[in-house]
């Protein structure tokens, strides 16, 4: 974005080389649990269900435990606890990162330009 600054962190934890958690997961645990279904978080956030049942998939095979439960057609889908808790302690890492990187931010931010500037010509160097 031109003549911002700004700071993005995104935090995943991995399992081999799938992302167990991340932005987008967290964001689908919270739709599913206030929607109560994978396809409704899915459209909630502008993703097919397709993709959001994969990310379902994803993260029940790299979690000891389910973190969503399908019921089963109409039924639909509910976060487990284990899941809640997944999601608590993913949001609270996201929260003390953030809180975290103030001085680091400031420092960084004191350097950086509003926007880039423009390319420079490379100077020919063939003799």
């Amino acid at each position: 974005m031109a003549g911002t600054r700004s700071l993005k962190i995104k935090l995943q934890v991995l399992c081999g080389d799938e992302i167990a958690m991340g932005p987008g997961k967290a964001d689908l645990l919270e739709a599913i649990a206030a929607h109560g279904s994978i396809s409704a978080a899915g459209r909630a956030l502008g993703f097919s269900y397709r993709r959001a049942w994969l990310l379902v998939d994803t993260m029940n095979r790299c979690w000891a435990q389910p973190l969503v439960l399908a019921k089963g057609g109409a039924a639909g889908a509910a976060v487990t606890e284990f899941g809640a808790q997944v999601l608590a302690h993913y949001r609270a890492m996201q929260a003390a990162v953030a809180a975290g990187s103030g001085a680091g931010w400031q420092a960084l931010e004191a350097g950086l330009l509003d926007a880039p500037r423009e390319r420079q010509q490379r100077a020919d160097t063939r003799a």
